[in-house]
C-alpha cells in the first residue's frame, strides 16, 4: 500500500510537466501562518518550471477566504476552517470551496526569555486576556504589568485562539493588536512583561514558549494530539483543482517526500509521512 501511494505521488509530480499552456500562473493570497510553508513550496515550483509565475500575498486568513469568493486568488491559505458565512458568501457568488489540509500547527502561547513562569492553564490566558489578571505576580511572576499582543480579527490564529480560549468572550481593550506572526514575536521579544500566541513555525530562542494545561508545544505534541492549542492548516480552491493542473500540483505537494520535508523545516507538523 505504501509503494502504491508513492507510485501516485510520483505521478501527480510528473504531470506538472505538461500544466497546460493556459495554466501559467497562480494567485495565492490569506494566512500569514500557512504564507511560510507556500513561500517554500513556490520557491521548487519556480526552479522547476520556470515559466511559470505564483504570486503570494499574506494578509490573513480572513482575506484570503474573501479574495477566493470574489475570484482574486486561485488559492486561499487559511489557518482554520472556512466560516458558514464565509461558505454561504462563496456559493452564492458560484464559487465551491474545497479544502486541502496540509499540515498541522499549534499555538504557542509566548513570553519574554526572562520571565521566569513556564506554565499557564487556558483559564489563566483567558483571564488575563479580558483584563482580569494584570500583573505577572498574581501567576508566580515578577511583580510586573502583563503586556497583552493578539493577532487582528481578520487572523485565522487569532479565530483559533478566539475558539479554544477566549470562548467568544471579548478581549479587554488595553490588548495589543497586530497583523502578522513575525510582528507578535518581535513585540514579545522586545517587550519585558508582554505575552502573545503564534504558530509552532514561529517559535525559536528569542522567545519561550510556555506550557499549556501542563502540555509543552512542539511537533510531537502536536502530531498526537495532546497540545490543546493544536489545528490544521488549510488551502482552499474553488472546487477540485483539475488533475495534472498547476493548483492541483501545487495543492498536493504536500503527499511529496519535498514537500514535507518543507513542513517540517518550516516548524510544523506533516499530515502524513512516507
Amino acid at each position: 500500500m505504501k509503494k502504491m501511494i508513492m507510485l501516485m505521488v510520483a505521478a501527480v509530480l510528473v504531470l506538472a510537466v505538461n500544466v497546460k499552456a493556459a495554466d501559467k500562473t497562480l494567485q495565492i493570497e490569506g494566512s500569514t501562518t500557512v504564507g511560510p510553508i507556500v513561500d517554500a513550496f513556490t520557491e521548487v515550483f519556480n526552479k522547476t518550471y520556470p515559466d511559470i509565475k505564483i504570486t503570494v500575498t499574506k494578509n490573513g486568513s480572513g482575506n484570503g477566504a474573501a479574495a477566493l469568493t470574489d475570484k482574486r486568488c486561485d488559492i486561499a491559505m487559511m489557518s482554520r476552517f472556512m466560516k458558514q458565512e464565509e461558505f454561504t458568501a462563496s456559493v452564492d457568488k458560484g464559487i465551491m470551496p474545497v479544502a486541502h489540509a496540509i499540515a498541522m500547527d499549534g499555538i504557542c502561547v509566548i513570553v519574554h526569555p526572562s520571565n521566569p513562569v513556564t506554565e499557564l492553564s487556558i483559564q489563566q490566558i483567558h483571564d488575563i486576556f479580558i483584563g482580569k489578571i494584570k500583573n505577572w505576580k498574581e501567576l508566580g511572576g515578577p511583580d510586573m504589568s502583563i503586556v497583552a499582543v493578539s493577532r487582528d480579527t481578520s487572523s485565522g490564529t487569532y479565530e483559533t485562539f478566539d475558539h479554544f480560549v477566549m470562548k467568544k468572550v471579548k478581549m479587554d481593550a488595553g490588548v495589543e493588536y497586530v497583523s502578522s506572526n513575525p510582528q507578535v514575536h518581535t513585540r514579545i521579544k522586545t517587550t519585558a512583561g508582554s505575552i502573545g500566541y503564534i504558530g509552532i513555525g514561529f517559535l525559536d530562542a528569542e522567545i519561550k514558549g510556555l506550557k499549556v494545561n501542563g502540555v509543552m508545544p512542539s511537533k510531537e505534541t502536536v502530531a498526537n494530539g495532546t497540545y490543546p492549542l493544536s489545528r490544521p492548516l488549510f488551502l482552499f480552491t474553488n472546487g477540485y483543482p483539475e488533475l495534472g493542473s498547476l493548483s492541483y500540483n501545487f495543492c498536493t505537494f504536500y503527499l511529496s517526500e519535498k514537500g514535507q520535508e518543507i513542513i517540517e523545516a518550516k516548524g510544523f507538523v506533516p499530515v502524513t509521512h512516507y
